[in-house]
């Protein structure tokens, strides 16, 4: 077990011009007194003096428990504002984390990143966060701009997505039987890339295809809008699909709304409730949630414009079932992020986070355009987690378990998967790499990577 003690403190050389790590300059004082004032001309070049005989046991530098006890101590030193201790884990973590790294070392670069974006927006330890703020900024990841085509063939690369595309797809499928007119509304982060599978599957039912109604909730508007973010407008997206679905022979009608998860989606549950007056009862409405209820806020961040105790998320479920639609398929991350304090939800998302940094090395080569794509978006994820706090915090994921209960709370009841859309899920994941399976989770379909779980996929009807 290697401890690190004041009579053994050495600093490691940085890693040079930045290559491999952020290039911060920092330097270790495990030990340090806490109140010491930050010196005047910023870092110093040799480590300051060693005066205290407390240790700090961490275990194997490389191992991920000893990188999450780093991270930890430092978003608890972040939070109380000391930057001397700020400065030492800094340093330490800026040399055993380089961004070019093994996946552990990458996802831990990405934490130290979020962190220091934290220190930044908060105030906290401003002599650190000026100091190296260049540093996390030119190290930074930067969210790519998808055309349509790309991003088509970027959800290809990997089933996080495809795996809830493929499960709704099939659930919708059996729902929309026998209706003439389908009303898919598309609340997801993907931007329609679920829809050409859906238009095919449709175009071939055994009593013809029926009239496609799309409306999707477009969220670009909002400051905080989750990745992947699409080069293109939806009118220009909306006219491809049209055109796509005629040629499946399928009439399609295209429509967008501007609207917010900060409201629950207030603005495209008002048109849907005076669309639905009119109707005859010929239409299945369906709601496709894929990636995007998460985004609503929850309880640990109260409201905008309503009392702090009303949840906005049981609001939304509530209004999507007074529609009265025919399935509501949920596909989200099994994860939690909703505790409010950082430190929880650093532990959580450093559990839950090593998955993707795992996954990409055994599908795209280090070093590829598309490789950097992705650990943006993920990074992207990791700092909203951590740097961001009430409403712009939209990344606060709840696990499969707390979404039934919410579910079943509004008024739903499970649907459950057939063994069809199982074994067409289970043929999908033998084009990915080894590592990907699938379970069923009571009447839930589950995405797992080497036996964790990821995703999760559920239907659900009104009870």
């Amino acid at each position: 077990m290697m401890q690190f003690t004041h009579a053994a403190v050495t600093a490691p050389p940085l890693h040079p011009n930045g290559a491999h790590g952020l290039g911060l300059g920092l330097f270790l004082d495990v030990g340090a007194p806490r109140a010491r004032p930050w010196p005047a001309g910023g870092f110093a070049s040799t480590p300051p003096p060693l005066q205290t005989s407390s240790k700090i046991s961490l275990g194997n530098l490389n191992s991920a428990g000893c990188m999450e006890q780093l991270l930890v101590h430092c978003a608890n030193a972040i939070e109380a504002n000391d930057a001397t201790l700020t400065q030492q884990i800094l340093w330490v973590l800026n040399n055993i984390a380089p961004a070019d790294g093994d996946s552990n070392q990458r996802l831990t670069a990405a934490f130290l990143c979020a962190l220091v974006t934290r220190a930044s927006r908060t105030g906290a330890c401003k002599a650190v966060t000026a100091a190296v703020a260049a540093a996390v900024e030119s190290a930074a990841l930067h969210v790519h701009r998808f055309t349509a085509v790309e991003l088509a063939s970027f959800v290809d690369l990997t089933p996080w997505h495809r795996f809830g595309y493929m499960a709704a797809n099939a659930a919708i499928l059996d729902a929309v039987e026998g209706f003439p007119v389908v009303h898919v509304v598309d609340l997801s982060t993907t931007h329609c890339m679920q829809i050409p599978t859906l238009i095919d599957m449709l175009a071939s039912r055994a009593e013809g295809p029926p009239i496609l109604r799309l409306t999707v909730a477009d969220v670009a508007s909002c400051s905080s809008a989750p990745p992947p973010v699409l080069d293109m407008s939806y009118d220009e997206l909306g006219a491809k699909l049209v055109n796509f679905a005629r040629s499946r022979n399928v009439s399609m009608d295209f429509r967008v709304v501007p609207t917010s998860p900060v409201d629950a989606f207030s603005s495209l549950v008002d048109q849907l409730r005076v669309q639905q007056l009119v109707l005859d009862g010929t239409e299945a409405l369906v709601f496709n949630c894929h990636m995007l209820l998460h985004t609503v806020p929850d309880e640990t961040a109260g409201s905008v414009s309503l009392a702090q105790s009303v949840s906005l998320r049981t609001m939304l479920l509530k209004s999507l079932r007074a529609l009265e639609p025919a399935l509501v398929v949920v596909a989200e991350e099994d994860a939690d992020f909703t505790a409010g304090d950082v430190v929880g939800r650093l532990r959580a998302a450093f559990n839950f986070m090593w998955i993707p940094y795992d996954a990409v090395d055994t599908f795209l080569p280090k070093g590829s355009e598309q490789r950097r794509w992705y650990e943006a978006e993920v990074g992207w994820k990791v700092e909203n987690v951590l740097a961001q706090e009430g409403v712009d915090r939209v990344e606060r994921q709840e696990d499969r378990t707390r979404w039934g209960q919410r579910m079943r709370g509004a008024g739903f009841r499970p649907v459950a998967f057939g063994e069809e859309a199982a074994g067409e899920v289970r043929t999908m994941l033998n084009e990915h790499a080894a590592g990907w399976g699938m379970k069923r989770e009571d009447d839930d379909l589950m995405l797992t990577w080497k036996g964790h779980n990821v995703v999760f996929a559920s239907a659900w009807a009104p009870s």
